[in-house]
């Protein structure tokens, strides 16, 4: 293994069997977790050319079990997304496209750094369960067209253990790397199709829309080599997604969004995602038709339906979705104001996310317990005049000690300036 790292350090490719002996040590803890996080480090600064990259998916796609999902009807649409701050929409997504009459098996993953994970979020609801056998997961999608699980110790169990070190090793934000945890997932699970939210700007790991263009264009080529299909939407993270930040409070929102008085930026994403996959799932005949049927189901109440539908089929308490208000909440809220007047010229998604970890929301280490309730509620977004002394942010927490770790990153979050901003688009492109 010294020497595999010293090769990637040194900047030479690795072969088939070099990744696939790390993958393998990895997993049977043969190698031990200092020497993949210093290999790690070597690949975030040398990279791995397009090769290595299919080698590595390869690898880590089957270091467990795949599932098959033959025995279900119709074309089956998976959908991940890149991660951002305050990015729900998978809690939107799934329900609004199963309604539709897609099949949609997701499997979703955790809090990884700054940004907020679909499994912490859906945990928060009492008795729901992701965890289940790879059985109960394809009974779930066949019977309710939607089942959300989590990485069993028999999937992709590389993966799993990748995405944990790589969280606390500062070894995220490479697009090798990104590439090959997405797509072993989205493979092993057995879609036919895939559809990737790829997030970029200040609150994604991708920061520019050319390295966004490099990473969909690794994904849809290893695709063709699997023989599914790929649309890979570029959507911008440059502020926060919807005004929700934290797990309970994502719930929340996203129950909004589901019953049609939702956020428009949130709403305006999910409508466009969703039919993408209509699309691939050969239910819209074109983007806009695709929106308007998704605009349809939500209008008629069938998305907030199969929601509330899929949380008890997975063991959820719907009392809670219902009555949104009886989500977990923090002991202590803060609200954070204005400093001075002026237009929101900025607003770091990077740093709203920081400012959520520090008051419980994410993990700063992969040992950290979650504090459900807690988060950050947004009153103002970029675009918008404030008055000094105006609520920009309402905090939640159970220690008030972490209002002012958090109110450190607010103090970067936020430009106020004279000059009104020209939005930031919400979508760049779709790539096919």
């Amino acid at each position: 293994m010294i020497e595999l790292i010293k090769k990637k350090r040194d900047g030479h490719a690795l072969s088939e069997e070099e990744i696939r002996t790390i993958i393998r040590g990895f997993v049977d803890e043969s190698i031990p977790d200092y020497q993949i996080a210093s290999w790690l480090m070597a690949v975030f600064f040398r990279g791995m050319d397009d090769v290595e990259t299919a080698i590595l998916t390869d690898a880590i796609m089957r270091s467990g079990d795949l599932i098959d999902l033959n025995d279900i009807p119709g074309i089956k649409v998976d959908k991940h997304s890149t991660g951002g701050v305050g990015d729900k929409t998978t809690l939107v997504l799934g329900p609004l496209v199963a309604a539709a009459g897609v099949y949609v098996p997701k499997m979703s993953g955790r809090g990884l750094g700054h940004t907020g994970g679909t499994l912490d979020k859906l945990e928060s609801i009492p008795g729901f369960k992701t965890d289940m056998t790879t059985e109960a997961f394809i009974e779930r999608v066949k019977a309710h067209h939607l089942a959300i699980c989590s990485q069993n110790e028999k999937l992709v169990p590389a993966d799993k253990k990748l995405y944990a070190l790589r969280d606390v090793t500062a070894t995220v934000d490479n697009i090798s790397l990104i590439a090959s945890s997405v797509m072993s997932k989205k493979l092993a699970c057995g879609a036919d199709a895939i559809l990737i939210d790829l997030k970029v700007g200040d609150g994604a790991f991708v920061k520019t829309v050319e390295d966004a263009d490099k990473l969909a264009t690794i994904m849809i080529n290893t695709a063709k080599q699997m023989n599914k299909k790929l649309i890979a939407v570029i959507s911008g993270m440059e502020e926060p997604l919807g005004y929700n930040i934290g797990n309970a409070l994502e719930v929340r929102e996203a129950i909004e969004t589901l019953q049609g008085h939702g956020p428009a930026d949130l709403t305006e994403l999910c409508l466009s995602l969703g039919s993408y996959m209509l699309m691939m799932a050969g239910k819209a005949t074109s983007h806009e038709a695709g929106k308007e049927t998704l605009r349809e189901v939500i209008a008629q109440g069938q998305a907030f339906a199969k929601f509330v539908e899929m949380v008890q089929s997975q063991g959820g308490d719907t009392s809670y979705i219902t009555n949104p208000e009886k989500l977990p909440t923090s002991s202590f809220s803060h609200v954070y104001e204005a400093k001075t007047s002026g237009y929101i010229s900025h607003l770091s998604a990077m740093d709203i996310g920081l400012a959520s970890v520090k008051l419980g929301a994410g993990r700063e280490t992969k040992d950290s317990v979650l504090d459900l309730g807690a988060g950050i509620l947004l009153k103002k977004k970029m675009g918008d005049w404030v008055e000094a002394g105006a609520p920009l942010a309402v905090l939640y927490a159970n220690d008030t000690s972490l209002f002012a770790k958090a109110a450190h990153y607010l103090d970067e979050a936020f430009v106020i300036s004279t000059t009104k901003p020209e939005p930031y688009p919400l979508i760049y492109k779709a790539i096919q």
